[in-house]
């Protein structure tokens, strides 16, 4: 089998494990697109084609059965074709894979789902193990060997010190000390990177683009577990926004333009943490207008937007229906070629008004835990990559008030590997931070129109 010198030790480990009746639970930890999905794989054709006259069961599990479940199958079924077992093996219920007597079985981890009457007496598999929960775990996963002290493998990349990955990972660490026997295995991305040159340049531009401190990018390449919260934004991290450029008043020709414009009023995501504030959350209206710039890195394969912020607008306690045409005249005054405009709850309105008025230019952004937590990640990767300055201090109280939030936003990691970040509506509010992510999103895939016309080809 075709496996890699780090998969080789996981895969050896793993068959010592099962064929001497030893019954260890492993934890391994590989970094994204490192063949972690493809070392489970050929562990199963091997045990399968081990036990298929003996007979026995394997069973593995996953965060979710679609996509994860069933992608696990597709890759099993494609690699036991390329052995020469097709046609040999059998699919049943669709979800169970057997080859001779062996068969493994194919279960979703989610909350709701029924797995409670299985066996697992060659293998127990958990994939992604950091987004399975602990107590679905050890009440319904870990009991199928119980009877058999089957040999258990997690898989997956850190994410935080709260996780069921982490917990396996650290109890195998204080086991390795006891006896020596390695049970933990960890290989980052340039351990990957040694047998894979291609691999190793493709993170370091992800390195780039992302920066080394971005969540994604430690947890999921460097493999090092965030906490549980705390700042959103670090010291060097603001201080990397402060730009030299001018405040403008006016459009300058030659410059294209974007904005984001986050409304006054509570998000949906954010309603229980209002709730507990000691005063209601009154915030303001900012549109946040920038201009786009895009140039080429030297560290970066691609063309990535820089996000020069050029001016900032602030109402506070107007209604929306009074700010309509004061929007609109803004926006055409700038000729923003994109608008992405908060369009949660009592948003989506105003957010058809202006598209009505501007045309597709305009595009509404509903804030939910997963777009946020996308939007987090995404504004983290231009403040890391020093793609979003800020004006030059001018002493204005808009700039004040975006410092403020800055040195104020908190962070927030969920056990689903998503984040929200926020300012606690007890200190102040996030409203020009939110502006300007909101910004960040209208520039991630944003390219400029270009007039059209005849071009003249000299031959």
């Amino acid at each position: 089998m075709k496996l890699r010198p780090y998969q080789q030790e996981v895969a050896r480990a793993v068959l010592d494990s099962v064929q001497q009746g030893k019954g260890l639970t492993f934890s391994v930890e590989i970094a994204r697109q490192g063949g972690k999905n493809e070392l489970s794989a050929h562990l199963e054709v091997l045990l399968l084609t081990l036990y298929m006259a003996a007979g026995g069961s394997l069973v593995k599990c996953s965060p979710t059965f679609k996509p994860q479940t069933i992608i696990s199958m597709q890759r099993l079924k494609e690699r036991l074709d390329e052995f020469g077992f097709d046609g040999i093996y059998h699919t049943e219920m669709g979800y169970i894979i057997s080859l001779g007597s062996a068969r493994e079985v194919f279960l979703s981890a989610e909350e709701s789902s029924s797995v409670v009457g299985h066996t697992a007496d060659i293998l127990l598999e958990i994939d992604e193990s950091q987004d399975v929960s602990k107590e679905k775990y050890t009440k319904e996963f870990r009991p199928m060997g119980s009877s058999t002290n089957v040999t258990t493998i997690h898989y997956g990349t850190t994410w935080d010190d709260a996780t069921l990955l982490e917990e396996i990972k650290q109890t195998n660490l204080e086991l390795e000390k006891k006896d020596g026997i390695k049970r933990h295995f960890r290989y980052d991305w340039q351990e990957v990177a040694r047998y894979n040159k291609e691999y190793g340049n493709y993170v370091k531009a992800e390195r780039a683009r992302l920066g080394e401190n971005h969540p994604l990018f430690r947890t999921q390449y460097a493999l090092l577990p965030i906490s549980g919260g705390g700042g959103f934004l670090s010291r060097q991290q603001i201080l990397s926004m402060l730009g030299s450029h001018v405040r403008l008043r006016e459009p300058q020709g030659g410059s294209i333009y974007i904005a984001g414009i986050d409304l006054a009023g509570e998000k949906e995501q954010d309603r229980e943490t209002a709730l507990m504030a000691a005063k209601p959350k009154v915030d303001s209206t900012v549109i946040t207008i920038a201009a786009v710039d895009r140039s080429q890195s030297s560290q970066v394969r691609v063309v990535e937007p820089t996000l020069r912020v050029t001016e900032q607008y602030q109402w506070t306690g107007t209604p929306h229906s009074q700010l309509y045409a004061q929007m609109v005249s803004i926006l055409r005054k700038w000729d923003c070629q994109r608008i992405v405009v908060d369009s949660t709850g009592i948003g989506q309105p105003i957010a058809s008004f202006l598209r009505k008025e501007l045309g597709p230019r305009v595009k509404p952004f509903v804030f939910t835990q997963k777009s946020k937590s996308d939007m987090a990640f995404e504004f983290l990767a231009f403040v890391n990559s020093g793609r979003l300055k800020l004006y030059r201090l001018d002493g204005s109280q808009e700039y004040k008030e975006t410092m403020f939030q800055f040195e104020k936003a908190r962070a927030q990691y969920r056990p689903n590997q998503t984040m929200n970040f926020y300012v606690d509506p007890q200190e102040g509010h996030d409203d020009f931070l939110m502006s300007l992510a909101l910004l960040v999103i209208g520039a991630r895939d944003f390219k400029p129109r270009q007039a059209k016309g005849f071009q003249l080809v000299v031959a």
